[in-house]
């Protein structure tokens, strides 16, 4: 990660000052916890080109080498939306970071610079936006959804997708432990080693409850920081989730074969939906 050019400045915007040499943050004179890493960088960045767009490109060339592999596009909306629970600051209603869709952020506070060598204050009055940069971005091989090639969707409308998809799962794990008994009846019949299957399906149902309950909670009540941790939680969902796609196999007696197979055809994509829907919200102009 670069070295910031601001070591020796402190910046005062609204009722905070920053300490660009040690990432102290003080707001109204009092202390708050240090803004470190990505985050610091970034409103260090922000701080130097005040009331101009800063791009996403120009933050991933400061903080990430041109041959660094990283999911970028998640690191840097993490890294962001950390910095705004710092400064107490919020997508919907910027005071002081507000994001400009599919281009980059802009730092809308005045601010005021300290040299911390000679103790001179410089106000920085507003400046007029500039152009963004041209991004000369390399094609993405990734088999999964590109966040800059997914459409702009509503919060509401993701949000209520989102939640639709977990009260599914939750359905699936509900009914499936409520029928436990016709299901070892099932696989007793249909398998030789019946206990291979009921096993992890018992215990990944009951691992699958208060996950989606979580997730649905989140989605409810619009929780910030939901995409970002369902991306960390993604590896283990997939997995589940994939496991789950079987389970139409379950009622093979009620609704045959062919629905079935087409049911677990449509259940397999359901995981890469989830990320997709989340995905979308975060480029809409009033998420992260």
């Amino acid at each position: 990660m670069p070295e910031s050019p601001n070591q020796n400045r402190v910046f005062r915007f609204g009722t905070y000052e920053l300490d660009a040499g040690t990432g102290e943050l003080r707001k109204d004179g009092k202390t708050r916890p240090r803004i470190q890493g990505q985050p610091l960088e970034i409103l260090l960045h922000l701080l130097d080109h005040p009331s101009e767009v800063v791009t996403r490109e120009e933050l991933r060339q400061r903080l990430w080498p041109a041959d660094t592999f990283v999911d970028y596009d998640h690191s840097l909306n993490t890294a962001v939306n950390k910095l705004r629970e710092a400064l107490n600051d919020s997508a919907d209603n910027p005071r002081f970071i507000q994001t400009i869709p599919r281009r980059g952020y802009r730092f809308v506070a005045p601010v005021e610079t300290i040299d911390g060598a000679q103790g001179s204050a410089n106000p920085e009055g507003p400046r007029k936006p500039v152009a963004a940069p041209t991004i000369n971005s390399e094609a993405h091989t990734s088999m999964l959804s590109d966040p800059r090639e997914l459409p702009q969707t509503s919060r509401p409308v993701v949000r209520f997708l989102f939640s639709l998809i977990q009260v599914m799962y939750f359905c699936f794990y509900v009914i499936s432990l409520a029928s436990v008994h016709r299901v070892d009846a099932f696989l007793s019949r249909e398998l030789q080693h019946p206990a291979w299957v009921f096993i992890p399906l018992l215990v990944t149902a009951s691992v699958g409850i208060p996950i989606r309950l979580y997730l649905l909670t989140a989605a409810l009540f619009g929780y910030s920081g939901l995409t970002s941790r369902f991306l960390k939680l993604f590896p283990a969902l997939f997995l589940l989730d994939e496991l789950w796609a079987l389970s139409p196999f379950l009622a093979i007696d009620q609704i045959g074969a062919g629905l079935a197979l087409a049911a677990t055809a449509a259940l397999l994509y359901v995981p890469f939906s989830q990320r997709s829907l989340l995905l979308m919200g975060e480029s809409n102009p009033k998420h992260g």
